[in-house]
């Protein structure tokens, strides 16, 4: 769904919007569709979580008992398809799910439940707009979906008050809500992106408890590769801790709740570290994304519901990627 630009046009813009230096520089990084064509993706969301018990005590002094390490991961496709195409507007895209896949496993005795409500996602449809510069305007219908399998998290019985079981709804949400977020986050594409140029963002944390995290997302626009595909924009990204939440994120649970297992012994998470980097491979004649993937660590403390004189240290290393099939 990218703007035709002709050489013209964009020397017009330039000289408009005070660009510097040689046009030829500058790429202009646009999202592009095509009626009727869909794009399948493959999208794998995976983590190993470590949760410390004890954290002040010494490795030496330290019994196998007080640590405990799980991993979890979803993989799903999803097509997109635009139904509605404005190459100076906004573009309606529908998007169905393919089958969802969610493993989870523990490294102690303790055996996980592999049933999670990201499952039912499958062949459920959503549509979204898009404008030119792959900022996604209208997300109500993701939002609806994402707090209808939310409502499912929940175990049946409430004679106990209400109990939410362990989900991946916040990795399907951070592979949805964020789609094109590099190139969405430009803060003036008409002036185009140089090679070594910089740009910042937020994305989400998604995490095997309930909390709101966000991590800083700085852009590097590094390379540009020439394929028999096209031109490929090389963007690099490296994350830290944000200040702050957006509250415009979707949240997929309401009312008063706690968690079944480990988390729900635990409250007020504290991040104290969060480090990591990550690549991206866009299409620029295609105007497309072909994959990326993400790598960050992160770690927090946590206060327990009953104090017991420790604070619990999580440490989670978190793997996203995407990666276009057809």
């Amino acid at each position: 769904m990218r703007i035709k630009l002709t050489i013209p046009t964009i020397l017009t813009i330039c000289m408009l919007a005070g660009c510097n230096g040689p046009f030829s520089k500058k790429e202009f990084l646009t999202v592009d569709f095509h009626q009727a064509q869909a794009l399948r993706y493959k999208f794998v969301s995976s983590r190993s979580i470590k949760v410390d018990w004890d954290p002040m005590e010494t490795v030496t002094k330290r019994g196998t008992e007080t640590v405990r390490k799980y991993r979890e991961s979803m993989e799903m496709n999803i097509n997109y398809t635009p139904i509605e195409i404005d190459p100076y507007g906004l573009t309606t895209i529908k998007a169905i799910c393919g089958p969802v896949q969610v493993k989870r496993k523990s490294l102690s005795k303790k055996r996980l439940s592999n049933d999670d409500p990201v499952t039912l996602l499958h062949k459920k449809t959503y549509t979204f707009t898009v404008d030119p510069t792959g900022k996604i305007k209208d997300y109500s219908q993701l939002d609806s979906l994402v707090k209808q399998i939310g409502g499912r998290a929940f175990r049946p019985s409430k004679k106990r008050g209400r109990i939410k079981d362990p989900d991946m709804i916040t990795d399907f949400t951070a592979t949805q809500w964020f789609l094109w977020d590099s190139i969405a986050s430009i803060e003036n594409p008409t002036k185009g992106v140089s090679i070594g140029q910089s740009w910042k963002s937020k994305l989400s944390v998604p995490t095997p408890m309930v909390s709101r995290i966000a991590r800083e997302v700085t852009y590097t626009l590094d390379e540009i590769r020439q394929t028999e595909k096209g031109r490929i924009a090389v963007i690099k990204s490296s994350y830290s801790p944000a200040k702050s939440t957006p509250k415009s994120w979707p949240i997929p649970y309401s009312g008063q709740f706690r968690m079944s297992g480990t988390f729900g012994f635990m409250k007020s998470f504290l991040v104290l570290e969060l480090k990591g980097q990550g690549e991206e491979l866009f299409n620029i004649d295609q105007g497309r994304i072909e994959q990326y993937n993400q790598d960050y660590e992160v770690v927090m403390d946590a206060s327990l519901l009953m104090p017991l004189g420790t604070s619990p240290r999580i440490t989670i290393k978190q793997n996203l990627t995407m990666q276009l099939l057809n």
